[in-house]
């Protein structure tokens, strides 16, 4: 049986005068404090509401945004959240925000709010034993745990498989590049505790490898030689091997059996698509290997989803133009659209793609889809490391990139998920009040 958070009513509460009724108008927000705790307070359409200030992804302050309309965008990578529920409506992340009473008195605007609560998970069911109907996940990244986490949120209450070649569940790879993490410290890469999954029924098998796939038989086959039948099949395959000993790599398996010494490795996982085992499966492929899918992130074989840097999909604001993108937040907007498919919620997959790195010490952030671009106009001076950069395609800006800019992308993808088209002349013009900076 699952377990749910303890009421909000149970907790220590504290409620606190944060401001006057006529300091915010629609469409803005304001950081408050209540007792200790920071509050994100936005007002739209004449109502208040109140949220978590911190993005449940890297905590970054949601105040710096982008707002529109009902949600919030976060300026540093991209995830959204519903400021009247909390429920995180884009990726990345994996948590919702908590919400807070707000009462309007006299002019004068109170926020209620429960101390001990920072992030929330949405409820999740777990397994019942006597539902033999099986989910078989293959891949261990976040399209995977995204699609397992919003099967259970569903109330799907069967087998939930997750096959991974890794020796660890389900972490967070984006941080691999971006900080050396010690073996002592590998916890905090996870995404999920192992309790977590224990809670929840969800299976994680690590160090297997699916190498062939019978979609006749709804079964595949394990490196170790054995059998596993599914009902339902996600396809989520990221890139041969790395050798380490002690915790230091040492050197790099290719495919030919070749090992490359070395003392450091640049991975660009998912570059090329992993779908080798899917040979003979009749899952049809493109040109370079990427599964092919709809937009309810369906193979063409019945009961086989796919999602993650192994797909091909169409791209709503590029007019539904197939491609393959290997992001990570893309990947759990894949895995919770195949999630709720394979659940016969009907859910096309319609996300504005957002990159984010880290170079130097300076963070890049990206959005859209500037394949085939002509022109790139700068804002700001590249030189000076303070720019923002519109991708112009057939008079239409299809991409932008940011250094030192925010929230401008953040805005950007927003207007995108909208259907909201930003023309050259926008991006030309002097005045981008536009872009609500």
């Amino acid at each position: 049986m699952s377990q749910w958070p303890e009421p909000a009513a149970r907790q220590e509460e504290v409620t606190g005068l944060v401001c006057q009724e006529t300091d915010l108008e629609d469409g803005q927000m304001k950081e408050v404090t209540v007792g200790e705790k920071k509050v994100l307070l936005v007002r739209t359409q004449g109502q208040y509401s109140a949220v978590g200030n911190q993005c449940s992804h890297y905590s970054a302050p949601l105040v710096k945004g982008a707002l529109v309309g009902d949600r919030v965008r976060c300026p540093f990578h991209g995830a959204c959240f519903n400021i009247n529920t909390g429920d995180i409506e884009e990726y990345p992340g994996l948590d919702c925000l908590p919400t807070y009473k707000v009462k309007v008195e006299d002019g004068k605007v109170y926020v209620t709010i429960s101390k001990n609560l920072t992030k929330r998970v949405k409820e999740m069911c777990s397994r019942a034993p006597e539902i033999k109907h099986t989910v078989l996940l293959i891949g261990g990244g976040p399209a995977a745990l995204v699609c397992a986490e919003t099967l259970r949120q569903n109330r799907y209450q069967g087998r939930i498989i997750m096959l991974t070649k890794d020796n660890l569940p389900p972490f967070d790879k984006p941080k691999l590049s971006k900080v050396r993490i010690q073996d002592t410290r590998i916890s905090s890469i996870l995404l999920r505790s192992a309790d977590f999954y224990q809670q929840y029924g969800i299976e994680v098998w690590t160090q297997k490898e699916v190498v062939l796939v019978n979609t006749v038989d709804k079964a595949v086959k394990l490196n170790d030689g054995t059998l596993q039948r599914y009902d339902q099949l996600l396809i989520s395959t990221g890139l041969t091997e790395v050798k380490g000993e002690n915790g230091k790599v040492k050197g790099v398996v290719l495919k030919s059996g070749t090992v490359l010494e070395a003392d450091v490795v640049i991975a660009g996982i998912g570059v090329i698509p992993n779908s080798d085992f899917l040979t003979g499966s009749q899952l049809e492929v493109d040109s370079r290997k990427a599964v092919i899918v709809d937009k309810f992130m369906r193979t063409n074989i019945p009961d086989i989803f796919s999602a993650g840097d192994v797909t091909s999909f169409p791209l709503t604001i590029r007019g539904d133009q197939r491609v393959n993108i290997g992001h990570w937040q893309m990947s759990q907007a894949q895995g919770r659209v195949a999630a709720l498919n394979m659940l016969k919620k009907p859910t096309k997959i319609e996300s504005v793609p957002f990159f984010w790195t880290v170079l130097l010490g300076k963070s890049i952030r990206y959005t859209g889809y500037g394949e085939g671009y002509t022109e790139i106009i700068y804002k700001g001076k590249v030189d000076e490391r303070k720019f923002l950069a519109f991708y112009i395609k057939d008079e239409e800006v299809v991409a932008a990139a940011s250094l030192m800019f925010d929230p401008a992308v953040a805005r950007l993808a927003e207007l995108m998920a909208t259907g909201q088209t930003v023309t050259k002349a926008q991006a030309q013009a002097d005045d981008l009040s536009w872009l609500q900076m």
